[in-house]
């Protein structure tokens, strides 16, 4: 005789939500990911000691084991306080972090006295630095997804954060020189010894505007025109606000004189109001504005200089940096001869040479980092880059409410204009603009709001991955009170 079958335990008789078991195994798979990432951090930062010092310390662990701790903290906050949030986003910021500390330290090796290397310290250096905000931001990222419940309660606070995102902008143009100028660009506000880059955390609070100024405006905004070549083109009077964005990214580009941020502003706009209104009309009156704005300024640097000079002086390096391969130009010929010299497989961690580079801790950290692991290491780093831009749209499409799918797309796309923005100007694509390389290079402004970025990614995917109770999908209400219109639900005609 055969034993009758027993029933299989089901949600309803285990007690269990449908999804819980899911959300848990997600976390673990999140904290297994978390420890592969942080054992490359060592594997790596132990080839640098083999190659820059013929052995490897005992210590050479420390920089993984303290970054691993400080992210496995994180891991923790994000288990409780955010359980279905995606689990590929902090691995992946991880171990680009993890990398950025890594090549740093290496850097402070290659400043240091060699009798003193095999015993400098992990909190000595550039590195060492950038181990302490590392911490700092993490610490901030962990403090907003403890504020922040729901992505939509930003969206109570658009105006204020828009004022403010201004406001930020603003400040360096503003200010004398000597409190905010750096390499010919003023986007920085220093006080004795400290100093901010307040842009970084303007993109964030302009972003979160943006999408709930377009979520309120995305039917004017779709209204179509005309249409030529088979593309329908808004009405004039619709071309307000892109006007007025592009003003302020002209504004950017004549009294901060930074392509990079003027590009980034103008761009993560025009991006959100296509993903709002899915014209590819937008796309097209963005490029030609933007473009037709920059060869404006470059012909206005060439004839009449002024606010425009560091613009035309820019391009010109682009168009020929070997021009004056020793002065103007000796930054990007440095850059593209480590990108050269790298080749394929690279030089090998801690093998190169890139303190030759200038600025090589901050613009330039992709091309001494290239110089090492070549082209098919930065290969790699590109696709975590790009790993982490697919992770946030795919929350932009699982989130049900309009503001968090605009708030996560265009997010993710900042970030990953931002990568294309300085790798594109290393590699000679697009002029140089100054950008830092995300969680790689050092600076405390840009790690703490790509965390921040990081953090609003994680609370979107959470309410985006998140079961309802009762496995039916309950209307998304926005922080305005009205549900949203739900699409393709069933529906019943009754009789009176």
């Amino acid at each position: 005789m055969t034993a009758a079958a027993t029933p299989a335990a089901s949600p309803a008789t285990t007690g269990e939500q449908p999804g819980v078991r899911l959300a848990r195994s997600r976390r673990n798979a999140e904290l297994s990911l978390l420890l592969l990432a942080m054992a490359l951090v060592a594997a790596y930062g132990a080839t640098v000691e083999a190659n820059m010092l013929d052995t490897v310390t005992s210590d050479f662990w420390m920089p993984a084991a303290a970054l691993g701790i400080v992210f496995i903290g994180l891991h923790l906050v994000i288990r409780f306080l955010a359980p279905f949030a995606d689990p590929a986003l902090l691995p992946a910021v991880a171990l680009l972090n993890g990398l950025g500390v890594g090549f740093l330290r290496r850097l402070d090796l290659a400043d240091a006295a060699p009798a003193e290397r095999e015993t400098l310290a992990i909190f000595a250096g550039i590195g060492g630095r950038q181990l302490a905000w590392t911490l700092a931001s993490v610490i901030l990222a962990a403090g907003l997804l403890a504020l922040m419940r729901d992505h939509r309660s930003l969206s109570r606070y658009a105006y204020t954060l828009g004022l403010a995102g201004i406001v930020l902008v603003m400040i360096p143009a503003v200010l004398p020189r000597r409190f905010s100028e750096i390499n010919g660009a003023k986007l920085w506000i220093r006080v004795g010894g400290f100093s901010i880059q307040p842009g970084e955390f303007a993109k964030l609070a302009l972003l979160a505007f943006f999408a709930y100024y377009l979520v309120r405006k995305r039917e004017v905004l779709s209204l179509a025109s005309r249409r030529f070549l088979g593309i329908d083109f808004p009405r004039g009077r619709d071309l307000g606000p892109v006007v007025v964005v592009w003003l302020i990214s002209l504004m950017v580009l004549v009294f901060e004189k930074d392509l990079g941020t003027s590009l980034l502003y103008f761009g993560m706009f025009v991006v959100t109001l296509y993903i709002a209104t899915e014209r590819v009309s937008w796309l097209l009156i963005g490029l030609v504005l933007f473009f037709g704005g920059a060869y404006l300024a470059y012909v206005l640097g060439e004839s009449v200089g002024g606010p425009f000079a560091n613009f035309y002086l820019r391009a010109q390096i682009w168009l020929d940096p070997f021009a004056d391969p020793l002065k103007d130009g000796y930054q990007l010929v440095q850059g593209l001869l480590a990108l050269g010299t790298g080749g394929l497989f690279g030089a090998g961690p801690g093998a190169g040479q890139p303190d030759l580079l200038p600025e090589v801790q901050n613009d330039f950290i992709f091309a001494g980092i290239g110089e090492e692991v070549g082209l098919f290491g930065l290969s790699a780093l590109l696709v975590v880059y790009l790993l982490i831009v697919e992770r946030g749209l795919r929350a932009a499409l699982a989130v049900r409410d309009s503001f968090g799918k605009l708030l996560a797309g265009g997010l993710a796309f900042t970030l990953g204009l931002q990568v294309f923005v300085i790798v594109g100007g290393i590699s000679k694509l697009i002029p140089l603009t100054g950008q830092t390389t995300p969680f790689l290079s050092a600076g405390g402004s840009s790690l703490m709001a790509n965390w921040l970025l990081i953090a609003v990614l994680l609370r979107v995917s959470d309410g985006a991955r998140k079961p309802v109770v009762g496995g039916g999908r309950a209307a998304a209400r926005p922080a305005g009170g009205r549900p949203e219109q739900l699409h393709g639900a069933l529906t019943e005609v009754i009789k009176p």
